[in-house]
């Protein structure tokens, strides 16, 4: 656990990384191949599988986190040579935009393409407005329990998946009013789930995977008129995107948002096109 804080990683990123070493290990069993044995160019033929699989992004990450491990087997004595100097990691260029944003207009039009009196569209606008008015990933949406709303205060408890920080933010009335009508009269009862949305078939359990969430903001979005493939995400870059445009300053956006590194909240300044047109001085005549 120490370890862990000084590095600090969240409980899903050290899963993460195991679960990809384990995929090298077996991938070293199959071909018999022990510590003792291993040689760069096995380290090159599991990495290049990896190509043809993941993004360039995966495989950078899936060699830095190999790399880490054979200098730990390498420190600990489990193998006798450095083997992380071997590791050949995909060359990755600073990105050139900004994360892709909707226009603000855009994603009100998505939200007015949902059908607020049936049971599905109720649960689809409470968690659309989650993402696009708070800035919640869907994993963060789905995760939300019945006490992680506080109504007197007019506040929402959220945990960050990716650091685990806790955050309280502002219950926005439109927000609460959407939260509440899908709670009254849309979530399916009697059920001892605790976690506010629920699925629409029986038996009624919590939702715990994203893709079902993607799915509806890609049928809302063709529903609008927007032809191009819409992510989740998409709508969290929007709200970060129009929160640079109104004027929010980097510290508050990146505790909205979760951001430990202020250099990626950064990001999407660039996003931000008519502040930036602002900002720009006129030329010399």
């Amino acid at each position: 656990m120490q370890a862990r804080e000084q590095r600090g990683l969240a409980s899903n990123s050290v899963l993460r990384v195991r679960a990809e070493l384990d995929r090298f290990v077996v991938a070293l069993r199959a071909k018999h191949i022990t510590w003792s044995q291993l040689r760069g160019c096995d380290i090159d033929r599991f990495l290049l599988r990896c190509k043809n699989r993941f993004a360039p992004g995966t495989v950078a990450q899936i060699a830095s986190d190999i790399r880490g491990f054979l200098r730990f087997l390498f420190a600990t004595g489990r193998i006798p040579h450095d083997l992380g100097f071997a590791v050949i990691t995909p060359v990755r260029r600073s990105p050139d935009q900004p994360p892709r944003s909707l226009p603000w207009p855009t994603v009100r039009k998505i939200i007015r393409a949902i059908d607020p009196t049936s049971s599905l569209g109720r649960r689809d606008r409470a968690q659309f407005l989650l993402m696009s008015a708070c800035g919640l990933g869907a994993a963060e949406v789905l995760r939300l329990e019945l006490s992680d709303v506080d109504w007197e205060a007019h506040r929402l408890h959220v945990v960050r998946c990716k650091t685990g920080t806790p955050l309280w933010l502002p219950l926005l009335p439109e927000i609460a009013r959407a939260l509440a009508d899908y709670i009254r009269y849309a979530r399916p009862r009697p059920t001892a789930a605790r976690q506010i949305f629920l699925s629409q078939q029986m038996p009624f359990r919590a939702l715990t995977g994203s893709s079902a969430l993607g799915h509806r903001v890609n049928v809302l979005a063709r529903r609008a008129g927007l032809k191009e493939h819409c992510g989740t995400h998409r709508f969290r870059h929007s709200h970060a995107t129009r929160q640079v445009e109104i004027g929010t300053d980097m510290k508050t956006l990146a505790d909205i948002l979760g951001h430990r590194d202020a250099e990626t909240t950064s990001l999407y300044t660039r996003g931000a096109v008519q502040r930036l047109r602002r900002l720009a001085l006129p030329l010399p005549k």
